[in-house]
């Protein structure tokens, strides 16, 4: 087996037992990013030098015998992280050559846990997007495919970790931004509950919904992230001080006791036939595994794409408006006036994409449309809560998929943006509800391209996900299953 195809887990048995050294697996990621990169296109910035002096290091460190839960194991991030050493651009012409003078929480934790970051990857421009194709600067390519979407927005994330650039990688979720491209590119991704991982450092795109979380090769490796990732942090006032639970130790064999509820809502008109054969096919995988099958409802499902684009357009209005060219950022200097400034550095800075978002959530909190927009949509959004908050009295998880189809062909869509919105119709409830959320790989659609299987529980309910993800990962055969690149 190469190096480079290694788990997360795997890797670090190898380093704790001597068998590699931080730098030689170091060397091996990069080989491979070398190798493929020019077909995957996932990294907007590489920190080979960095990244070997952080491997020495490692290894230093362990000949000392000081130890790190992820000590000398090379990730990637999603560049909407703030990192000190390197840029964060949100994939965005406005923050081009912005370095911030800080790192995010997550950020520090991985490198308290001895990670070595490899550097940062594509996303859609400020994570408004379900393909990537909206970062200013690159698209990520699936890596099962050539020419077809990796998802989005954490696209570069599941494309580099589904090639193999990498052992691991954080992205973002505020509408499925995690799960989905896990999903398209055939990796795990977990959105955790809103409040269980820190936002501070993560540039904000919908405050209310936008949650880190890992995207891995397998269950384990997303359980060993979380472990790093998750707790209290006193700088970001909606993270919840509640005590962290070893995240392996749920990954134990067997579901008996546990109750899964099948939405009918998710089910219905706009699903590919191969998707829902190969999630009903997950279904019964569960109930191999003892797991007891029940049928819920979800009945405000119809409202969420349209609940989730007006609250999410809203809050990203409010948090875009810091980008005027004044504080930081991109800035048109040949502006003549004040107000000229304002609107050419916005005009230019920003994307399609943004933009559009952007007047829909100012037109949403204008004074006359609020109470019938953004008001209106904010409690519909208590409506979806107590949808789950009742069927989670009736099942200790929902299952469902997490894409209407597998992945498409870049470009397929670019045109049609109310298309790929409704491509976001089975995650988004996940984040209006708060709720946690995972994409497990269960199948590939007849053209060999991958298919998640979607599970949500109940908040703060993380270990009951994995151990139902480990549990379907052990009978769907696609563990160790990479994509035919050279």
């Amino acid at each position: 087996m190469d190096i480079y195809s290694l788990t997360l887990g795997q890797a670090k048995e190898k380093l704790d037992r001597g068998e590699l050294s931080s730098r030689e697996l170091t060397e091996a990621v990069l080989a491979r990013i070398d190798a493929v990169e020019d077909r995957v296109r996932a990294f907007l910035h590489l920190d080979p030098e960095g990244a070997l002096a952080r491997a020495d290091e490692a290894d230093r460190l362990r000949k000392e015998g000081r130890a790190g839960e992820l000590l000398g194991i090379p990730l990637s991030l999603k560049d909407v992280l703030c990192t000190a050493t390197m840029p964060t651009t949100c994939g965005s012409r406005m923050l081009e050559n912005f370095v911030p003078p800080y790192d995010a929480t997550v950020v520090r934790r991985l490198r308290d846990a001895g990670a070595v970051i490899l550097g940062k990857v594509a996303m859609d421009e400020f994570a408004m997007g379900s393909t990537s194709e909206n970062c200013a600067f690159q698209t990520p390519v699936n890596p099962w495919k050539d020419g077809y979407v990796a998802g989005g927005s954490s696209g570069g994330s599941a494309a580099a970790v589904a090639a193999d650039e990498g052992f691991a990688s954080l992205g973002s979720d505020t509408g499925g931004s995690i799960r989905q491209p896990a999903s398209l590119c055939g990796i795990v991704g977990m959105k955790p509950t809103y409040g269980r991982v820190s936002r501070y450092g993560l540039v904000a795109f919908a405050s209310s919904l936008d949650q880190v979380g890992p995207l891995t090769k397998d269950v384990r490796d997303c359980a060993l992230m979380m472990n790093v990732i998750a707790g209290h942090d006193h700088r970001d006032s909606t993270s919840i001080d509640r005590e962290v639970p070893d995240y392996t130790a749920a990954l134990v064999d067997g579901l008996r006791g546990i109750r899964v509820g099948i939405p009918g809502e998710y089910f219905g008109d706009g699903l590919d036939p191969e998707v829902e054969r190969t999630v009903r096919r997950g279904i019964d995988m569960l109930r191999d595994a003892g797991a007891e099958i029940v049928e819920v409802s979800l009945p405000h499902t119809e409202y969420c794409v349209a609940v989730y684009y007006l609250i999410a357009p809203a809050e990203a209005s409010s948090n875009l408006a810091r980008y005027d060219g004044v504080r930081y950022g991109f800035r048109d200097r040949d502006a003549q006036s004040l107000i000229d400034m304002y609107r050419s550095t916005r005009s230019r800075g920003f994307g399609d994409e943004v933009k559009r978002r952007i007047l829909i959530g100012t037109y949403a909190l204008s004074a006359g449309y609020y109470d019938a927009y953004y008001k209106k949509a904010s409690r519909v959004r208590t409506l979806i809560q107590e949808d789950f908050t009742t069927a989670f009295t009736d099942c200790d998880l929902v299952v469902s998929p997490v894409c209407p189809t597998p992945s498409w062909k870049i470009g397929e869509k670019s045109d049609d943006p109310l298309a790929l919105y409704l491509s976001d119709i089975l995650t988004i409830s996940a984040n209006l509800a708060g709720i946690p959320a995972i994409s497990v790989p269960c199948g590939f659609s007849d053209d060999g391209l991958p298919i998640g299987m979607q599970m949500q529980a109940a908040h703060f309910n993380e270990e009951i996900l994995l151990r139902a993800a480990h549990n379907l990962e052990q009978r769907a055969g696609m563990l160790g299953r990479r994509p035919p690149l050279p």
